[in-house]
């Protein structure tokens, strides 16, 4: 990808920096929330909350406070509960036990929900505005074409059925109808999913300059790391903890808060504690795998590429369905494999360095 803005990143590190001198003054956060709730600085307050599934403990007593401007990423592997999560945070579920407190003024738009709302066979122009020449953005009007040059289309192409459109192109219509709705809360759920580079690029831009704030659900290092102040995530212990940064920043923060919270150890004999120590090193058969999970990651990554690529060809949902939900079936089954890998490899890295 290509070099991100200066700017921008400058401002996301401002952003983390200030997101983590909130965590660490969390006693008086609660004054300094009452006198942000009239403005509506306060997006949701959750107090040790709990769920579980099935006879699962899903999360169990976990606190965050998200305001305004905070873009929070969230991470774990499938199944482990962040969709339940997100639910509770936008206020469309209740936790079983914990409480919830959601701020003033919530306009949420879901980037999911969009996609069904596409007219395939009206253009790229009346899907976004509506019959109208002009949308609003931030407050001021805008010519509906000239916002989808924003959005790389060109006059003649944002004149073109929504059902001639390549992948690509679709999900850039996507951002384009999701940024004209009046919005201070975006919900991202695996955004990045059939995303070619470009559109990510242009999705990474958007959010960067995007003053709301954000709930995203994502396993995309990379995507994580350059658009998030802060995450959530479901560790390997089943504790749901907040890391400050992206994705890099709670792979180096993870060991030392699990170290942190563990019980201290009683003293024994050194021969003892030599024996303990022996069986927390790696097998000959994980050091194996450790070495060679880099280069499968990459394999995936270079599948899921080609892919994507295939998927944003103009006449790809032109061809017959059993082949495009062949195809999209493939790449579910690669990004399940990425993710699976990505977990390993965290798992590994943590025992090596316990």
């Amino acid at each position: 990808r290509r070099t991100r803005n200066e700017g921008r990143v400058r401002a996301l590190e401002k952003l983390r920096r200030e997101r983590g001198q909130r965590r660490e003054v969390l006693g008086n956060v609660s004054m300094k929330i009452q006198e942000g709730d009239r403005s509506g600085k306060l997006v949701v307050d959750v107090e040790n909350i709990s769920q579980a599934f099935d006879g699962r403990q899903l999360f169990k007593d976990f606190s965050t406070v998200i305001q305004r401007g905070d873009r929070i990423g969230i991470i774990g592997p499938n199944g482990c509960g962040k969709s339940t999560l997100l639910s509770i945070l936008l206020g469309r579920a209740e936790p079983q036990s914990g409480t919830v407190r959601l701020g003033t003024n919530l306009q949420v738009a879901y980037f999911d929900q969009l996609r069904s709302q596409l007219d395939e066979e009206a253009s790229v122009v009346d899907n976004v505005g509506q019959g109208r020449d002009f949308v609003e953005i931030n407050g001021s009007p805008k010519h509906v074409i000239g916002y989808l040059q924003d959005f790389l289309f060109t006059p003649d192409r944002a004149r073109t059925p929504v059902k001639a459109l390549s992948g690509g192109e679709r999900n850039r219509l996507l951002l384009a109808k999701l940024f004209t709705q009046p919005a201070n809360l975006l919900v991202l759920d695996e955004p990045t999913n059939d995303l070619d580079a470009e559109t990510l690029e242009l999705l990474e831009d958007l959010l960067l300059g995007f003053t709301g704030t954000m709930l995203l659900v994502s396993h995309d290092r990379s995507f994580l790391n350059n658009v998030v102040t802060s995450c959530i995530v479901f560790d390997e212990d089943k504790q749901v903890r907040e890391y400050v940064g992206g994705y890099d920043d709670w792979l180096a923060q993870r060991q030392k808060t699990v170290k942190q919270e563990k019980p201290a150890a009683k003293l024994e004999p050194a021969s003892a504690a030599k024996s303990v120590k022996k069986k927390s090193t790696l097998t000959y058969q994980q050091q194996l795998d450790l070495k060679a999970l880099p280069l499968e990651i990459e394999r995936l990554e270079q599948q899921i590429a080609a892919l994507t690529e295939k998927m944003a060809a103009a006449d790809f949902y032109q061809q017959d369905a059993n082949k495009i939900k062949h195809v999209q079936t493939q790449m579910a089954e690669l990004e399940k494999s990425l993710e699976a890998a990505f977990d390993k490899w965290a798992e590994l890295e943590a025992l090596q360095n316990a």
